[in-house]
């Protein structure tokens, strides 16, 4: 088996597993009791606590604890605009729909929403965003990596120009925290939101970076926990494997950048040379390392994920969590792809586990299936795909 889908879901690291295990079985203590078995469970907390503030340079009283990157995005965006009614947002037109989903519902509930467009590699235009503040503008959200194609957005920049204007401003780095350098005390940024099962820990956990004096309303209530911010018993086992993927993710983070920016240049450079009609989606330069998005001309994504998976390789059109939907990817037709552009895509993700040889196997049966699709494909006059084959 060779799974590509890294930015859907990684692999659990098996020291992450073995640290959640006595979590489950033997320390199964309620964190809010005061007994021993609750006061060891609290400990752990803490811990995890520490690790996962350790990897974006935070300190530990900035990290809100959450069931994942959807749960951070929508108490950054709920929270800090609840007791600010009919202000102004500012978003992307290609974030994530954990980010779209709670903008259309705070639209509806009155706000005004700005979704700022992107050229053609999936970049924010800074002169788009400066001219789209208002006095109104309350707050800003633009990811700091698109999940569908990787490219790596202008933050420092637009944490600048929010920072200049005394405006929130809020990322979906769900997909860029444990792949690449990032160093809160260096970006001027309010609120980053982080999802444990995209760097090899477990899901149904995740944080919330708040930056101390950051103002957020609270939108879960309950038992108070989460310094009243987010009621809720905590998931002490899976926290516990968050804190360690974060331990894990923080001592290698240099070694595995190059080692995938290494596979995943070979792995585009082959497709795109032996493969005919291919190309590189996203920014060629500024993407995160394990990112290839590529468009095969003449090819259904979605059958080509198929034969793939015939083989045993996992890969996917774009975001696994848009699947039940059955859209086109809004990323793509953000960025101005036609239709066939669109459906010709796929998404292949690399992760730590992942080695030069799985990818070399990899070119070797896309090569096989894209020309068997291409062989019954309604645009081969087109492309002369049966010369190519």
């Amino acid at each position: 088996m060779i799974y590509l889908d890294n930015a859907a879901s990684t692999q659990i690291h098996d020291d992450v597993f073995e640290s959640m295990i006595p979590y489950m079985r033997e320390q199964y203590g309620n964190p809010s009791s005061i007994h021993r078995r609750g006061r060891y469970a609290r400990k752990a907390v803490e811990l995890a606590r520490k690790q996962i503030a350790s990897l974006v340079n935070a300190n530990s009283s900035e990290i809100l604890l959450t069931s994942g990157g959807t749960e951070s995005n929508n108490m950054a965006l709920f929270g800090a605009t609840i007791n600010s009614p009919h202000s102004h947002i500012i978003t992307s037109s290609i974030e994530h729909d954990a980010i779209l989903e709670p903008c259309r519902i705070l639209e509806d509930a009155g706000f005004d929403v700005t979704y700022l467009p992107v050229d053609r590699f999936g970049t924010v235009d800074i002169s788009k965003l400066e001219s789209s503040i208002s006095e109104k503008t309350k707050l800003v959200s633009i990811m700091y990596a698109n999940n569908e194609v990787g490219t790596i957005e202008p933050i420092f920049e637009i944490a600048k120009i929010c920072r200049e204007k005394n405006i929130l401003f809020h990322s979906d780095a769900v997909q860029a925290v444990g792949k690449i350098s990032l160093d809160v005390k260096k970006i001027p940024i309010d609120m980053l939101s982080i999802s444990s099962h995209k760097l090899n820990g477990p899901k149904g956990v995740g944080a919330l970076y708040i930056r101390k004096g950051t103002l957020l309303s609270p939108v879960i209530y309950g038992g108070g926990q989460e310094r009243g911010l987010r009621s809720g018993t905590e998931n002490v086992a899976g926290i516990v494997g968050f804190g360690k993927a974060c331990d894990i993710a923080r001592e290698t983070i240099h070694h595995n950048l190059q080692n995938m920016k290494n596979l995943r240049d070979y792995m585009v450079t082959k497709i795109t040379s032996e493969i005919p009609h291919t190309s590189l989606n996203g920014h060629p330069e500024n993407r995160l390392p394990n990112n290839a998005h590529m468009t095969f001309l003449g090819v259904n994504g979605e059958d080509l994920i198929i034969k793939l998976d015939e083989y045993d390789i996992h890969a996917s059109t774009g975001s696994a969590c848009s699947v039940h939907t059955q859209k086109a990817s809004h990323v793509l037709k953000s960025m101005g792809f036609s239709h066939e552009q669109i459906t010709g895509s796929l998404r292949l993700t690399l992760g730590i586990f992942n080695d030069m040889k799985q990818v070399d196997e990899v070119v070797c049966v896309l090569k096989k299936v894209v020309a068997e699709l291409r062989a019954v494909s309604p645009f081969r006059e087109k492309y002369s795909f049966a010369e190519n084959a």
